[in-house]
Order: structure tokens, then sequence, then C-alpha cells
């Protein structure tokens, strides 16, 4: 989270302006009904919240068919991997801007090693996960050195190494178009080194590519966001902590979902309402939002 904005003197949410676990799921009865097919608890950083994981035991005994996955820094799992298996989690998405200390705590802002994170990863690994992927934001002229050493360190870690252009997601990650690494680029960095070959979305509602090494099989994905938007195809819909629903990662407005849902009124109605009125495509038409109102923080609704 933005250490500018949050800083000793912010005061958060008092607990009562939060959702509950309870009305989490009553939210996502309405959810499941229109479709839901995956639910992905995000953050800031989720494993901070109390008992997280008796929402998820909540959510997969509720709905044993839904997919359920985490995104996490990692720094926690070590203590948490297990009970979070056990609870009925599925997935795991660790984020890992770089290998090297030093360059993983400036971009990330903070002073916890990065041994921390991957000690993280390996106990997701040794407590029974078979989809854990890593997230590296690639920021050019910062990180791009890390690409061909992150994918030796996981090469026979079997998890997927997904690398993301770097994104102008809030108001405070100082974004610039000259920083970002397109697609293109990071993969012919890559293939400089090793022979990857293209796979592409397993459903075309994937925010990610894929591509396998043709001698060792290791898989990695990108996020092509900057360089070739998928606006068009994008079947998610967010929910912050204190029930505002965002039809967008880039969004500028939530809809009160917690309003509605305290004081007994249709929520299914309002949600369906909602998502089709939307018309969300910012990161294909990013220029004509230069002067619009501030876009909501990552770390308020999650990646």
């Amino acid at each position: 989270m933005p250490r500018e904005v949050f800083d000793e003197n912010w005061k958060f949410l008092p607990r009562d302006e939060m959702l509950t676990y309870e009305e989490i799921i009553t939210l996502l009865d309405s959810f499941v009904k229109l479709g839901l097919k995956k639910v992905r608890i995000t953050g800031g950083e989720p494993l901070i919240r109390r008992d997280l994981d008796k929402l998820i035991n909540l959510i997969s005994s509720t709905y044993p068919k839904i997919e359920i996955a985490l995104t996490t820094n990692g720094s926690l799992l070590t203590r948490h991997s297990k009970i979070l298996k056990e609870s009925g989690l599925d997935r795991i998405t660790i984020s890992l801007d770089a290998l090297e200390n030093k360059l993983f705590q400036e971009m990330n802002d903070t002073k916890i090693h990065v041994s921390k994170v991957l000690n993280g990863i390996d106990s997701a690994i040794d407590a029974g996960f078979k989809n854990i992927k890593i997230n590296c934001v690639v920021k050019k002229g910062t990180n791009e050195n890390q690409i061909l050493p992150l994918i030796e360190y996981f090469k026979n870690k079997n998890v997927i190494l997904r690398f993301i252009e770097f994104m102008d997601v809030g108001n405070t990650n100082n974004w610039n178009l000259n920083q970002v690494m397109t697609k293109k680029e990071i993969l012919s960095l890559i293939n400089s080194k090793f022979e990857f070959t293209h796979i592409g979305r397993n459903k075309k509602s994937d925010v990610a590519e894929q591509w396998i090494e043709k001698h060792s099989s290791q898989k990695i994905e990108v996020i092509s966001s900057i360089s070739e938007p998928f606006c068009s195809n994008c079947t998610r819909a967010r929910i912050s902590s204190d029930g505002k629903l965002y039809t967008c990662l880039f969004g500028f407005i939530g809809y009160d979902l917690k309003k509605i849902l305290r004081e007994n009124k249709d929520v299914m109605s309002e949600i369906k309402r909602i998502w089709e009125g939307r018309d969300d495509r910012f990161s294909e038409i990013r220029t004509e939002f230069i002067t619009k109102p501030k876009k909501i923080e990552m770390s308020y609704i999650g990646g």
C-alpha cells in the first residue's frame, strides 16, 4: 500500500463499515446465481485479515463448485499455507518483482527480506498447492534484469511465472509509458536464452497468454494490458472490503452493494443492472482519461 498515502496518520475503516464474512457469502449467493465460477481473495494483503481461513472454508463449504484463489505478497505464507490448503483454497498467486533483495525492497517499499517470500512460496508447494503462479511486474529500466534469473530459479519448482506489463493502476505508482516493457520486448529477452513457444489463452476471458519451453516444459505467462488490451473479453468484477462493486481494475466509481444489502433490498437485480450497463474500455482508450477523476488504488480493490 502506498506509504505516502497510508502513513501513520491514516484512519482506517471502523470494523462495522467492512463487510462481514456472512455478508460476503450473501453477496456471493447473488453472483453465483448470475454465473460466477471463481472467487479471488486479494488486497492490499489479504493474509492480515483475521481468520481468513474461516472465510475460505465458508465459501468452499457453501459453494463447493466455485474455484477459490488468493493473491498475496507471500510474506505471511509460511505461517498460513497449510491451514489455507485445509480450508479449501485452490490456487495461490504470489507477487515477486525481483530475486535481488535490495531491488525487491525498493520496488515494494518494504523492509521484508525477499527470502521470506521465497520461503513462503516453498511452503505453499510443500502444503500441496498445484496451481501456484508468481506475478512479476516488469518495469523498464528497473527490474528487467530479473526476468532470466526468475525463470532459472523457478524452472524446477512446478510453478508458473507470470510477467506483467507495468500498468497505470491507481494514482501513486508514477506510471510512465516509457517504463513499460512490452510483451514483445519481454519475450525477445527471454528467448535470447530459452526457447519458449506460444500456447495462448486457455479461455477467451483469461488475462494471460501462456508459453512453454521446448526443452524443459516450463510454462510462463505474459499479461499485456498496455500493448495489447483485452477489455472486450474481461469477465471480472471486484468488490472492496467496504462493499463497493467495481467493474474495472482502472475504475473511477464504485457501486455501494453494502448499503443495498443492509437495507434488505434486491442485491442480485442491482448487480445485474450494473454489469449489463458497464462499458469499461480503459486500457483501449486510456488517453481519454487524463483529465478524469482519480482512479481507485489497486491496494483498495486488488489486482
